[in-house]
This record gives C-alpha cells, sequence and structure tokens, in this order.
C-alpha cells in the first residue's frame, strides 16, 4: 500500500459523478456503513517525519447492498493527534481544520458493496486511551445533507450512565499499548495491580469527625447529645438571616420558630479571614464567625457532622479556618458545553466543600456559550456545531461536535442563566471568574465575528462590517496553533480587536452588577498563543513605529488588555505562559497568574518567578488539578493524559502546595520514572500562594454525567489541600531538593492521614448520591489465589459486586472460590448507579 507523507491540498477535486445523487440513499449509507477504530500500536519501530508516533486504523465495512446511486462519499473523522501519514490504495487524505480531517476516494476508486477497507494512520505522539477517538464521523457528498455514520455515534450504558464509544477497538496488548518508548515505567492499573495498591494504602478508619475538608481543630467534651431531629431555632444576632439562607437551606433537619434547638451566631474578633468557632453541647449550637464566609462554613460543617450522627450531635468545639483565601474550580463550559443546571449543582457542591471560586471558561475555538446581546452572532453561529462548510450558520464539528442544533453539547448560557448562577454563586459566597480565552483560542469568536461582517456587508453597511470584523485582510501569516489550528489567533494590532472585547466586558460586567455582585476579576486566558502576527500589515507597521519584535506581541496584548481593566477596577487573571512574557512594571499592581507548568516541567520555578513578582499565584498544575486527566492509568479512562498519565483522588490529597520541590518524592514523571525537581528559583522571603484551584477542561466530556466523574471523588481531595495545612507537609526551605523517597517526607504519616480522609469520603459519598452528582466509582482492586476471588476498594461504603460469566451479579462478602473469568464492580452507597466492571482471572 502507498504510504502518503502529506495531505492533499484543500479543494481536491471528487471523483467525477454521472448523476447528482438523491439524498435517501446517502442516509442508508451512512445508517449501514460499518465503522471500527483501533490503536495497534503505541511503539512502533518507524516514526516518519516525529520523534514519536502511533498506529492505528479505520476500518470501513460497506453494507452488502450499496446503492447505485451514490457517489463515492468523503469520510470526515475526528483526530485529535497530527496525522503523519496515512496508508490506503483506496483513500487519500487532508487537514480540514484542527482535528477535523477528510478521508477522499482517490479519483477512478470506487467502494464496493460487501468490502471491507483498512485504512491505517499513523499520529504524533501516543493515544493511551480509547476516548480518545472522536465520534460523529460523517459522510460528506457535494450537493446532499452530509450525514453521521450512525455506528460512530456514542451511546449510554445503562448501568453506569457513562457515556461509550462501541466503534473504538478494545486495547488489550499493555506491552504495545501502555507506553510509548523503552524509558517509559508505566503500567496500566489492573486489577491485581489495583488491588496491590489499595491494600497497601490500607483500609479507611472509621471518622469521629466527618467534616470535610478537615477542621484545623476539633475537641469532643464529656455530655449529652444535642438533638437536632425536632428542628432548630436561628438565632443570627448581628449576622443579616438572609446572607445564610443557602447554608441554613442545606441543614437537614427543619427551622422552626419556637422550640426546637437554638442556633445561636455571632461576629467574633480575632479570628481569621472565613474563620469560625462551632461549639455544640448543653441543647445549644453556637456559632461565633469573623465575617460571613465563616458563619456560612461553620453550618456546612454542622450539617456534616449532624448527618454522620444522625442528629444527635456529641459535645464537640471546632475551630477552623482555610489555609488559602482562594479555592477553586474552573469549569470548561466552550469546547462542550455544560449548562445553567449542571453549573449550578456544581455551585451547591463547592460550597459544601468550602470551595470559594468559580472559573467559567466561556469561550474557546470549538464555541462561544454566552449570550452578548450586542453581538448576537456569537450565539447564533459561534454556539453550535453543524455541517455548514461556510460557517455562516455554525461552525465546523470539531472534537467529534455532535451536528444536531439540539444536542446537549451544543448550546450556550443565556443572560438569564448567568444571572441564576450569580445569584446562587453570591448566596453561597462564591465569586464567579468570566473567561473567554484570547488572544489564542478564539476561533468560534473569529468565525462568528467574520459570519456579522458577511451579513452587513451585503447589506451595504460596510462601517458596521468593519467595527468587530476580526480578520485583517491583508494578514498572510501561515501559522499552526497547539490544536491545529490556522485561524484561531485574534490580531493584537487592530482596534477591532479591543473594541470587540470592551463590548463583550461591559455586558459581562453589567449583570455582574445587577446580581448585586461586581465583577472582581476576568480572566482573559493568554496562553497558547501560536504567533499568528509576523505578516500582518498593522502588525508590521506597530513593530516599525515601536521597535517590538513579533516574540513581543503576544505580551503587548496581554498588559493593554490588564490596563484596561484595572481602569474599570477588575483584577487580571491570565494562564502563567502568557503571563510569563509579560513586563511587570508594564502590568498592573494586581494580577492573577494560575500556574499550568508541570511538576517536573518547569512548572516549580515558573511558580517561584512570578510569586517574586508580588502577583496572585493560583497553583493549577496538571498533577494537583487537571481534572480531564485520566483517574488511572487504563485504556477504558476518559481523559487526556499529555500532562499526567493519571491524576487520583490519592495524588491530589498527598500533593504539597506550600512545598513544591518535595511533590518529587512522591510523584514520578510523566514516563513514571522518580525524578527529583530543583528549587532553581527560589522563593523570596513572604512570597507564596494565594490558592489552588482544579480544572476540567472539556474536550472527552460530552456528557454532565461525565463531569461529575471527572470532578468527584478527586475535587474533595483538593478542597481538603486547599483549606487543611497537613502536618506532614515538610516546611519550604529555599534551595532544598527532595530525591525520590526522601525520608522528610513522611510517607506513613501520608498513609495514615490518608486513611482517616478515606473514611470521610465514604461518608461524603453518601451526600454525593442525596445531590445526585454521578461520581467516579473507581473499579475494584481484584485478584484470584488459591481459585479464590479477593477484592478491596478504594473508598468504603461501596460495596463490591462479582459475577461469573455471564450469571447475576453477586455481593462481594469476602474470598470467595470461582472458576474462569470473574467480573468485579463496585456500586454506590445508595446502590442506584453501578461502576465500570473489570475482568480478573481467565482470558481478559
Amino acid at each position: 500500500m502507498r504510504r502518503l507523507l502529506l495531505p492533499l491540498a484543500l479543494g481536491t477535486a471528487w471523483p467525477a459523478m454521472a448523476q447528482m445523487p438523491a439524498q435517501a440513499p446517502l442516509d442508508r449509507l451512512a445508517a449501514d456503513l460499518g465503522y471500527r477504530f483501533a490503536v495497534l500500536d503505541n511503539r512502533p519501530a518507524d516514526c516518519p517525519g516525529t520523534t514519536a508516533c502511533f498506529r492505528s486504523e479505520i476500518t470501513i465495512t460497506m453494507p452488502d447492498a450499496l446503492p447505485a446511486t451514490v457517489a463515492a462519499p468523503e469520510i470526515r473523522f475526528g483526530f485529535v493527534s497530527r496525522i503523519v501519514a496515512i496508508d490506503s490504495d483506496v483513500f487519500d487524505w487532508r487537514l480540514i481544520n484542527g482535528d477535523l480531517n477528510a478521508l477522499v476516494p482517490k479519483p477512478g476508486r470506487r467502494l464496493e458493496a460487501g468490502r471491507t477497507y483498512r485504512i491505517g494512520i499513523i499520529g504524533a505522539g501516543q493515544y493511551y486511551s480509547r476516548a480518545h477517538a472522536m465520534p460523529n464521523a460523517h459522510l460528506v457528498v457535494p450537493g446532499l445533507e452530509p450525514r453521521v455514520i450512525s455506528a460512530t455515534r456514542t451511546r449510554i450504558e445503562a448501568d453506569t450512565g457513562l457515556e461509550t464509544l462501541p466503534f473504538v477497538a478494545p486495547m488489550t496488548d499493555e506491552a504495545k499499548l501502555a507506553t510509548g518508548s523503552a524509558a517509559d515505567r508505566n503500567q496500566w492499573l489492573t486489577p491485581e495491580r489495583a488491588y496491590a495498591r489499595y491494600a497497601e494504602r490500607g483500609a479507611a478508619t472509621t471518622p469521629d469527625i466527618a467534616i470535610l475538608p478537615l477542621p484545623a481543630r476539633a475537641n469532643r467534651a464529656v455530655g449529652a447529645a444535642t438533638d437536632l431531629t425536632a428542628g432548630v431555632r436561628i438565632v443570627p444576632g448581628r449576622i443579616n438571616i438572609n446572607d445564610l439562607r443557602s447554608a441554613l437551606d442545606a441543614l437537614p433537619y427543619p427551622q422552626v420558630a419556637t422550640g426546637g434547638i437554638p442556633v445561636t451566631f455571632a461576629i467574633a474578633r480575632g479570628l481569621p479571614a472565613e474563620g469560625y468557632r462551632l461549639t455544640v453541647g448543653g441543647n445549644a449550637v453556637r456559632i461565633d464567625a469573623a465575617d460571613v464566609a465563616g458563619a456560612r462554613h461553620a453550618l456546612r460543617s454542622l450539617t456534616q457532622q449532624a448527618a454522620f450522627e444522625r442528629g444527635m450531635l456529641r459535645p464537640l468545639t471546632i475551630e477552623d479556618a482555610p489555609r488559602y483565601p482562594f479555592r477553586g474550580l474552573h469549569v470548561d463550559l466552550a469546547r462542550n458545553f455544560h449548562g445553567r443546571d449542571q453549573v449550578l449543582k456544581l455551585v451547591e457542591q463547592m460550597a459544601t466543600y468550602k470551595l470559594n471560586r468559580l472559573h467559567l471558561h466561556l469561550g474557546e475555538d470549538e464555541g462561544w456559550r454566552m449570550e452578548v446581546k450586542a453581538l448576537p452572532e456569537l450565539t447564533e453561529v459561534g454556539t453550535y456545531r453543524c455541517f455548514d462548510a461556510s460557517e455562516t450558520t455554525c461552525l465546523q464539528p470539531q472534537l467529534g461536535g455532535d451536528p444536531d442544533r439540539g444536542a446537549a453539547t451544543n448550546g450556550f448560557l443565556t443572560q438569564s442563566d448567568y444571572l441564576d448562577i450569580l445569584h446562587a454563586a453570591k448566596a453561597r459566597g462564591i465569586e464567579v471568574i468570566p473567561s473567554f480565552d484570547m488572544p489564542g483560542h478564539s476561533r468560534a469568536a473569529i468565525r462568528s465575528m467574520e459570519a456579522r461582517y458577511r451579513r452587513l456587508q451585503a447589506a451595504g453597511d460596510t462601517a458596521a462590517a468593519e467595527r468587530y470584523r476580526l480578520v485583517e485582510p491583508g494578514d498572510t501569516t501561515k501559522y499552526r496553533s497547539i490544536q491545529n489550528y490556522d485561524d484561531n489567533t485574534l490580531n493584537v494590532c487592530i482596534d477591532q480587536t479591543y473594541r470587540f472585547l470592551d463590548t463583550v466586558l461591559d455586558e459581562v460586567a453589567a449583570l455582574h452588577r445587577q446580581a448585586g455582585t461586581p465583577l472582581k476579576t476576568y480572566h482573559i486566558g493568554a496562553d497558547e498563543t501560536a504567533g499568528a502576527w509576523s505578516q500582518s500589515p498593522a502588525c508590521k507597521a506597530m513593530m516599525a513605529r515601536t521597535g517590538m519584535q513579533p516574540t513581543q506581541l503576544g505580551a503587548y496584548f496581554i498588559e493593554r488588555v490588564a490596563g484596561n481593566l484595572a481602569k474599570r477596577g477588575i483584577k487580571v487573571a491570565g494562564w502563567s505562559d502568557g503571563m510569563g512574557h509579560t513586563a511587570t512594571k508594564r502590568m498592573p499592581a494586581r494580577v492573577q497568574s494560575n500556574i499550568w507548568g508541570g511538576l517536573h516541567t518547569g512548572g516549580v520555578a515558573e511558580t517561584h518567578v512570578q510569586a517574586n513578582r508580588g502577583w496572585d499565584i493560583v497553583l493549577s498544575m496538571p498533577g494537583l488539578g487537571y481534572f480531564d486527566m485520566p483517574y488511572a492509568i487504563d485504556p477504558d479512562e476518559r481523559g487526556y493524559d499529555w500532562a499526567s498519565r493519571s491524576v487520583d483522588p490519592f495524588q491530589v490529597f498527598a500533593f504539597m502546595p506550600g512545598n513544591l520541590p518535595a511533590n518529587a518524592a512522591i510523584i514520578p514523571d510523566l514516563l513514571g520514572r522518580p525524578t527529583a525537581v530543583a528549587d532553581t528559583v527560589p522563593l523570596d522571603r513572604g512570597r507564596g500562594l494565594t490558592g489552588i484551584q482544579a480544572q476540567l477542561w472539556s474536550e472527552t466530556v460530552r456528557s454532565d454525567a461525565q463531569v461529575d466523574y471527572m470532578l468527584f471523588p478527586r475535587l474533595l481531595s483538593l478542597a481538603e489541600r486547599a483549606w487543611t495545612t497537613p502536618a506532614w507537609e515538610p516546611a519550604y526551605v529555599p534551595g532544598a531538593t527532595y530525591p525520590p523517597g526522601d525520608a522528610r517526607v513522611d510517607r506513613a504519616a501520608i498513609a495514615a492521614d490518608w486513611r482517616g480522609f478515606a473514611g470521610r469520603v465514604g461518608v461524603a459519598l453518601r451526600a454525593l448520591d442525596a445531590g445526585d452528582v454521578a461520581y467516579r466509582l473507581a473499579p475494584p482492586g481484584a485478584r484470584i489465589t488459591g481459585g479464590r476471588l479477593e477484592a478491596n476498594s478504594e473508598f468504603p461504603g461501596t460495596p463490591i459486586e462479582y459475577r461469573i460469566g455471564d450469571g447475576a451479579w453477586r455481593r462481594y462478602v469476602g474470598p470467595v472460590a470461582v472458576s474462569g473469568a470473574v467480573q468485579v464492580r463496585t456500586r454506590t452507597p445508595d446502590g442506584r448507579r453501578a461502576g465500570r466492571s473489570i475482568t480478573v482471572g481467565g482470558s481478559r
């Protein structure tokens, strides 16, 4: 077979057609066509034109009866790695844009009925997960409506509620598929390895204090229990009861006007910000708080502990305050949309676990998700993905986007939706930080404004058409972004870019004012800018006038936008790679930088450099908080893995944000190798973190259930680390290096603390069930020894089930005699949902 190392040029002619075919035969072909994707080898011997690659294959099976009127269709499919080459006698290939590719029948070749065609694809990098395959491949014939190949649609598994990709072949050959090189030490987390891991960590301990995150201090006293079950009577003192309404509504016991147990509030001096003192005893509850936020936190702690003790609270005193003032969650609504109700559910869970910053990612290459009434094209065009190649009514279907306008992955927040989110967040003491990523990652905005330009130009209103046009006609720059786009970066040298951003900000800020929660922080993104301006006439003129170099243009954009935000009284925030290119003297006094460099790839130095500038540093490192990464090294776990092969709840729990180099003692590098991290840029005295944040990017997250799965329960680990300083975290010593296994990092203490945390998570899972949160149920650890099945679980309270062959599921209560292959899974404490099943023993 012939290998092609380059794509066809755009606009390659179609095979000649005798007549314009009818739609119905194409519909039937899309319904009946067989389609299979398989990853064959992540360690091939030959990688043409690149240092790392993988071999994969698309298998097309034609129906036995092929309508004669159907011309050979183009097959378009998502492929998130760059294609290096294809092997096919029948198809050529071309890149359309981003991850959207096309297989084009070669001139003179016809697809024959009943035949199977295999197209070998070599991609850059590796595909370690089945979830990297994108659904909704589709057939395109000129003059007809394109159609999704039915075999490539997603399915929802009944027992788990999770999305599946039936067209993707199982990945079973660990030797070929688990690693990309001989240096890579990573291994799949098989049932046997999971059993050993959970056994080594030890069984969870039954908590006395079930509050999560763990309070700074908790003491028990001797005395009778206080019975809350008959109701509580609120005595607000100097605190406005309306400011506590959401936290009061979370109490599992009725609020009564007379009788009941009094819950008395007072503002107390001497407590840290957001701090509180909760005292239970003598048939009374007293809450002393530094502020309203502290009172809310006290009520959340009371709710958790009261539920755990079933309303009969033994005497208890808690003194508590957060470690970091910024405890954040970032959710990407842009690549795949998740709507108001899902966000509101997350807001309530954030409040439960004392997180207080919600970073909403609302603008990306693949979608714009916020209504801006002055620019309706943003949501008329930029919100949807469909088959309009001109992108006049929608965007091209990137990331396997469902072209149905009503699909859940399409959509946007109306201004009413956004106000609902702001009101809910304000009631829970959560600041909403909106973000429309710029100047890169802006394709949805650019294409939407180009559709606006064409509409107004056609109407003869050239001035209005030009006002928000984000394309400079004379710019001939050629580039490819990290995500393989050639048209996703705003031109930082034209006025329209800043006019557009000002218009968007005007409306967003007005909504914040309307909700009574002024916009305090705006996140501009500023990451992964491809340097797209080298041939821009406007940029050439600016560089000639100012002496700037092309590499300084990205920093110019950030500095200019940051200054404009400062004039509005808004703090600028951005991702660390872009922010690091700016000059401190040209930035405002108030700056937030989200550090997303990796622990082993420069993130420690980057953190310290930017903290030493006096900026507010929010740690967003992948190994701590990129929750779009897989939970485990397992081809059936969803998530990208470019930064970390796994981010499980234990790793997040054991992270030491106050001493970044120390984390190398327990966290290996991307290849699974224990590696020290040198503290090449020590922190200046008095510098440190403002907080930490979890990130959920949504490239592979298409359902709300998958949002829950990717966030929970590891978000509980992050909440613990953001709030509570662990005794086992060694104090930061400038310049200190911690080799793998360094005794200064007490593994035994971490394990003991983990067992207590795991016990509290086991309690929290019941509350997550009640909150309709579809958290991840980790597959059990399992092994067969001497013909007997032994199994254990990551967290307590999740019953284990097993079955032999296709038999009925049975509850696992202890080692049991089995034969052959055995499937095992866990189930939620309420019994309503099962986790993903795995097989132990026999042939898998």
